[in-house]
């Protein structure tokens, strides 16, 4: 049963209309604390005057309308249930509030199903509340070390490309310090593991006095740490360092009567003459310090090899990318979308290729790692999305009608607090029509898509279309789709190769083909190379398609070229 003094908040409802409801909960033995409002301007305001645990919101098609209330709701971020309780009641204004984030749309008048709906959306954000907190106990034993409190290594690694990424651009020099502590398997044999653990503590203890926001300390595991330093001006001020370390360490530790000499030995890397991202820096950094054990105790030695032949090749590419996208070397390609239902071209994808010949060489992956390794991702984000809505508002503008123009973004981009503000300013700079631009990202980021939720509502607030890339191979959940502002979802070329011919894929790509026409939401089938895919697509209703049996991508003088020559809606 529901608590007592439960606090509604109700919008849109006179006081007259919210005593009424007052009284009617009252007549079930319902005690509620409550507030109306009628003007949508005050919910936030008063949204933290109380405590509020449910939102009842009213909605009239021609006085107030529950979009204006939800998107203030979902701005607070504020973990409470919102409920429409109206007077008019249909399924699909009612599914269309749902795919919105309504919790639950009722027709006035049903009180004891708006008693049921409140109690089982308190329930659920019981259970939301204990899953976050697992989350979060979770997320800190993955990434944090729990002896001594510092980012495990793949935080640490995380940290470090995100603040290269910003230093991609400048000539700023950094280093990476890989320590190992000596003597702890001998302390801990002998004086027993709890000693060894406090001796680490307090070496952790002191070592953390210099760590900050541009000097990272990780635990990499057991006797092992790193600094990451880029407050580092000079190779002098990179020995300066390493030697304060040595000089911290080599003061005696008391522990239980018992006082410790710890010693450590330090191999050192150099950002960017020894690597470009933090992998190959923390790799060289251990290298050169197992290459140091024979040496004294308390030494640091500074990588001085060459790097191994594959690292230097990947190293070579980085520097060739970052010159191509400085020398103007990327061009955008353009895949149409075609309408199976009438053979227009409704849209076009953006691909990017560079014309380099040994980055061209590259396959799609390795290409977009690179250009991750080298924190180029960001940089040629943006200028794809720019040349891109440009190139298509310039065919809108000939007479080719209104295209669309799908571009792929990755995860690091949607993840960033300013993603939404470049892509505003693009089209405020491009004058292109937020409706006509469709921004796609994979099925698997949908495991992560919590963390960027607000990015992708604010998107889809803008008219901006969404779209799922390489649907039905990242096992996803369906709910997923109901949770997202998803437009479109793109079937994997991977099944569509096999239409007709692998009964398993053809099974996988109807029943997609049949849940997105449930929800509402439109399919395009990537790599349709044959007419028998074709045809077979046709048959299930297949709203779109794209793949060699209509164009390769191309460059933008051909793909105007084939504007001019599909005019008649032919597909031959």
């Amino acid at each position: 049963m529901l608590r007592i003094n439960l606090k509604i908040l109700m919008v849109g409802y006179s006081e007259a209309e919210a005593s009424l409801l007052y009284a009617d909960l009252s007549k079930i033995n319902i005690r509620i604390h409550y507030k109306a409002i009628t003007d949508v301007k005050d919910i936030r305001a008063v949204f933290y005057e109380n405590d509020w645990q449910v939102l009842i919101c009213n909605h009239t098609e021609h006085s107030f309308n529950f979009m204006d209330a939800l998107e203030i709701w979902k701005q607070i971020g504020r973990n409470v249930p919102f409920i429409i309780y109206s007077d008019e009641m249909n399924e699909v204004k009612a599914i269309s509030a749902i795919h919105h984030g309504v919790h639950d749309y009722i027709y006035k008048g049903q009180v004891a199903r708006l008693v049921l709906a409140i109690e089982r959306e308190l329930k659920d954000v019981e259970t939301r509340r204990a899953k976050l907190q697992a989350e979060s106990k979770v997320y800190r034993l993955a990434y944090y070390d729990d002896l001594t409190g510092f980012p495990k290594r793949n935080l640490f690694c995380e940290k470090i490309t995100s603040i290269l990424s910003k230093e991609s651009n400048t000539d700023k020099l950094a280093a990476v310090y890989f320590i190992k502590i000596g003597r702890l398997p001998y302390i801990n044999s002998t004086y027993g593991y709890n000693v060894g653990d406090m001796l680490i503590q307090q070496l952790s203890y002191r070592m953390s006095v210099y760590a900050n926001s541009k000097c990272l300390l990780s635990r990499i595991e057991s006797s092992k740490f790193a600094f990451f330093n880029c407050e580092v001006s000079s190779l002098a001020d990179i020995q300066k360092f390493a030697d304060r370390i040595m000089k911290m360490v080599s003061t005696p530790i008391l522990i239980n009567g018992f006082e410790f000499c710890a010693t450590i030995n330090i191999g050192v890397s150099v950002y960017p003459a020894h690597g470009s991202n933090v992998s190959m820096l923390l790799a060289i950094a251990e290298k050169t310090l197992s290459e140091s054990q024979d040496n004294l105790r308390n030494s640091c030695r500074y990588f001085m090899n060459k790097v191994g032949e594959t690292a230097t090749r990947q190293l070579k590419l980085g520097e060739i990318l970052r010159k191509a996208f400085l020398n103007n070397e990327f061009a955008v390609y353009y895949e149409p979308i075609v309408d199976l239902k009438t053979g227009d071209i409704k849209g076009t994808e953006a691909i990017l290729r560079c014309n380099h010949p040994e980055i061209d060489l590259l396959s799609t992956s390795k290409f977009i790692a690179l250009a991750y390794e080298t924190g180029l991702i960001l940089e040629i984000g943006k200028w794809m999305l720019k040349q891109a809505c440009l190139q298509t508002k310039l065919w809108n503008e000939m007479g080719h009608g209104a295209l669309s123009v799908t571009i792929g973004i990755s995860s690091i981009e949607l993840d960033q607090n300013q993603f939404v503000k470049y892509v505003k300013d693009v089209l405020v700079e491009t004058g292109f029509a937020p409706n006509l631009l469709e921004l796609k990202f994979t099925e698997s980021f949908l495991q992560d898509a919590e963390i960027s939720m607000n990015n992708l509502q604010e998107l889809g607030g803008m008219g901006i279309k969404l779209s799922i890339d390489c649907y039905g191979t990242g096992g996803s959940a369906i709910g997923s789709l109901i949770k997202l502002p998803i437009n479109s979802l793109k079937i994997d070329s991977a099944l569509t190769s096999d239409l007709g011919i692998d009964s398993d894929n053809t099974a996988i790509v109807t029943a997609i083909n049949a849940l997105a026409r449930s929800l509402g939401i439109s399919v395009i089938a990537e790599g349709v190379a044959t007419k028998e895919q074709f045809e077979y697509l046709c048959e299930i209703q297949c709203d779109y398609a794209q793949g060699n049996l209509f164009s390769e991508p191309i460059i933008a003088e051909d793909f105007l070229a084939l504007l001019e020559r599909r005019k008649t809606g032919t597909l031959s």
